[in-house]
């Protein structure tokens, strides 16, 4: 088995990553400087825009529910929640960035705390959109039916039920999360990272559980739900048939290759050094595609949800015209009191 340098191994230990490798290092056998240079500029650099979009798109999101929407609906309940989920899962991203180029600097505390609410965020994310997909499933499937599930109690009942789950499934990431300080040619570096190789593992099959899960409703779903639009002489067709195909497009776009990668670096034991590296690079590619999606779901009500850019059409038109009546009244000339013809 090619070995990797104990920089490289450190470097990429961290949430959502996977690392299998053997602890006997020869930086002598399988040099990944390059690849370590890559994580270390392209990762801070992408997350840092992540970040941003995430934060502007999703704030707005809840600006407009709150101040446009009625938030008893269950449909709106539940995209506060994800506006809330994605978040919190930007909240871990700087931190994430930082770690990329300076190792972690954080102390302990924070890096149980930064694990646990990063996957807090992550699985309520998933768990959220395909609960909402399958409400969607079953407001076009079964119309007539009633579900209870219009009700604002109802939404809020399984809001806190999906938050609990995932609040459940990130204690593993609170409890063996530690500082670890691992020793290199070139000193020493302070790393957040699991203490146990088997919950590491666990914790990777998990996503991959998860995401599979997810998909597999989500897919059966849209389906069923794209079966009874065609059968429908409904105008709003066409609209309806985009809207569910970007939406299973892009959460599978964006998260399958991550989760191949992560599977493969989990069976796979006997690499070579040209093996290694390519996954390393896949891994770090993979991930700044995956962990984009909480700045993507805003995209979506922007360019489909015509009521969510009416509601922005009109906030941008009172921003902007309190910002030019602001100017204009600065730049209004001062009347002094005439003392005479001007002449």
């Amino acid at each position: 088995m090619a070995a990797r340098t104990d920089f490289y191994n450190d470097l990429e230990d961290y949430p959502n990553s996977t690392f299998l490798y053997d602890e006997d290092y020869n930086d002598e056998v399988c040099d990944t400087t390059s690849v370590v240079e890559f994580a270390s500029v392209v990762t801070p650099a992408f997350f840092s825009m992540v970040i941003t979009l995430s934060l502007a798109g999703n704030i707005l999101v809840l600006v407009i529910l709150a101040k446009y929407e009625n938030l008893k609906s269950l449909t709106n309940i539940f995209i506060l929640n994800l506006a809330i989920s994605d978040l919190v899962f930007t909240f871990g991203l700087p931190f994430w960035a930082s770690y990329h180029i300076w190792g972690w600097t954080f102390g302990w505390i924070l890096c149980k705390t930064v694990n646990f609410v990063f996957y807090t965020g992550f699985y309520s994310s998933i768990l959220f959109l395909t609960v909402m997909t399958f409400h969607r499933y079953l407001a076009v499937v079964y119309p007539l039916s009633d579900h209870g599930s219009q009700r604002g109690c109802y939404g809020v009942t399984v809001s806190l039920v999906i938050w609990m789950v995932s609040f459940g499934v990130a204690v593993p990431a609170l409890i063996f999360s530690s500082v670890q300080n691992h020793v290199h040619d070139k000193g020493y570096r302070l790393y957040c990272e699991y203490n146990d190789l088997n919950w590491r593992n666990v914790s990777s099959y998990q996503q991959m559980v998860f995401f599979l899960g997810a998909f597999m409703v989500m897919g059966f779903c849209y389906i069923m739900i794209l079966k009874t639009v065609f059968r429908s002489r409904s105008h709003m067709r066409t609209r309806t048939v985009k809207l569910i195909f970007s939406i299973v497009a892009v959460f599978f776009l964006g998260w399958a290759p991550y989760n191949v990668v992560i599977l493969l670096m989990l069976l796979t034991k006997n690499n070579t050094c040209d093996s290694n590296k390519i996954l390393d690079y896949g891994l770090s590619v993979c991930r700044l595609i995956a962990f984009s999606h909480c700045c993507l779901n805003p995209v979506f009500y922007a360019f489909v949800g015509t009521k969510f850019r009416k509601h922005l059409q009109s906030i941008l038109q009172k921003c902007f015209h309190r910002r030019s009546t602001m100017e204009a009244q600065q730049n209004r000339p001062a009347i002094i009191p005439s003392m005479g013809s001007m002449y």
